[in-house]
């Protein structure tokens, strides 16, 4: 049987999950419904380079390299608006470059454009109904350019990975194990190894997949540029690597930055050192002052609910993500007058459980706190839900609430995209 399996019928989930899910990989050609486009997508890289754009160094979740070297100031590689679409973009960068080979690299790229991350989690969300939400979250990457093959050479991957193709040709070459004996964990010389390896050539509109166990390279299929984007979901990730979200939110730009999450915590004032054992051998009884002082405050966060608190607005930004975290920022916030008519959007309700001092709630991957009750909350979205679009002064009038509490937490959902404003005279909720 040959290790890779080709669907021409489009993508079924439960056949997928039963047949290819962690077992082998498996080539959709053409799919009708893709998770990607290539507006949403160019958009999204334009996002994701502003930061770094014009600045002295790249953000951490960007690469660029030139002849497989890494680049460490963007200049003028990064896309731009005024470039209009990847194809724009590839021709002034070939000038740029003078025809040299190059990659372009984008990590947590969901995390920069709202219409992406939605399709990409509404296409998601079928394989998520089959085998669960990922707790740690899934990653996106963008991979853009005409580089002769990946920059990190041939590697395996905690995660099994689905691969869009969006313009160009890819070639995949895959190992069912590892091919070098070696202790090392990447190759960028395979050329000894291709003899037990199989290839794949990727087209524009074909959505590869393959499981986590699989070492695995990208190769140019010609001298012409390719953009895809991979979607990595966690096969092989320790809890371990969610514990920093109890103390912090993940900035998209530092995605790759060993200290992001560090930086978040409060500061230890104590010494880093610990004294050594005494003159018997023994170590001292207590805790060492740092350890001490961090164990002090992890105890105090837990006593005065803080600690739970975050575990609720962590779950309800679990469930509402969709599996892709962090989501892209929420929506300008604008005032909304009695006659403004809302309806929840049906592919992003909100959720809500109780806190310590009110409500909860989340919604498309964002949370927000609300001094209004749970059985408050539950009414207005009850009305919300049922029936025709409502009239914004009727809601606020009906919640047993201050009016100023509820009308601000009606626009924050309208910015979280969770409701949405009815054009004027909608009465069907449609």
């Amino acid at each position: 049987m040959s290790e890779l399996a080709v669907e021409q019928a489009g993508l079924d989930w439960s056949t997928f999950v039963s047949t290819y899910w962690d077992r082998r990989p498996v080539l959709y050609r053409a799919l009708p419904e893709p998770p990607f486009t290539p507006a949403d997508t160019f958009h999204a890289a334009v996002r994701a380079a502003g930061p770094a754009r014009g600045g002295r160094l790249f953000t951490a979740n960007l690469q660029f390299t030139v002849e497989r070297l890494q680049q460490t100031e963007p200049a003028d590689r990064l896309p731009t608006g005024d470039d209009g679409s990847f194809d724009g973009y590839q021709r002034r960068v070939a000038d740029l470059l003078d025809g040299r080979r190059y990659a372009l690299i984008m990590n947590c790229f969901h995390a920069f454009d709202f219409p992406l991350w939605d399709r990409q989690r509404v296409f998601f969300a079928e394989l998520w109904r089959r085998v669960g939400v990922p707790y740690v979250s899934a990653i996106t990457t963008l991979f853009h350019g005409t580089y002769e093959h990946s920059p990190v050479g041939v590697h395996r991957d905690r995660y099994a990975t689905f691969m869009y193709v969006l313009r160009g040709r890819k070639r995949m070459r895959f190992w069912a194990r590892r091919p070098w004996h070696d202790p090392v964990t990447t190759v960028l010389d395979y050329q000894p190894y291709l003899a037990d390896s199989f290839a794949v050539e990727v087209g524009p509109g074909d959505l590869l997949y393959w499981p986590a166990s699989y070492y695995h390279v990208g190769e140019s299929a010609g001298v012409e540029p390719a953009t895809s984007v991979n979607v990595g979901v966690p096969r092989e990730v320790s809890g371990a690597v969610a514990v920093p979200d109890l103390f912090g939110d993940l900035d998209p730009l530092r995605v790759g930055d060993p200290t992001a999450a560090v930086d978040q915590l409060d500061p230890v004032v104590a010494g880093v050192f610990a004294p050594g054992p005494g003159p018997d051998g023994r170590l001292p009884a207590g805790l060492p002052a740092a350890l001490r002082q961090a164990t002090d405050g992890l105890r105090a966060s837990a006593r005065d609910g803080r600690l739970r608190d975050r575990g609720t607005e962590l779950s309800l930004r679990l469930w509402t993500a969709g599996g892709f975290r962090p989501a892209p920022p929420p929506a300008p916030t604008t005032p909304l007058d009695d006659d403004t008519r809302l309806r929840v959007r049906p592919e992003s309700p909100p959720r809500w459980a109780p806190a310590r001092a009110g409500t909860m709630i989340g919604a498309n991957g964002h949370t927000t706190r609300t001094a209004l009750r749970p059985a408050g909350v539950r009414r207005l979205l009850v009305a919300l839900a049922d029936g025709p679009p409502a009239r914004v002064g009727d809601l606020v009038d009906d919640v047993d609430a201050p009016r100023k509490d509820v009308r601000d937490l009606l626009e924050l959902l309208v910015g979280f995209r969770a409701l949405q404003v009815a054009a004027p005279g909608a009465r069907d909720g449609r």
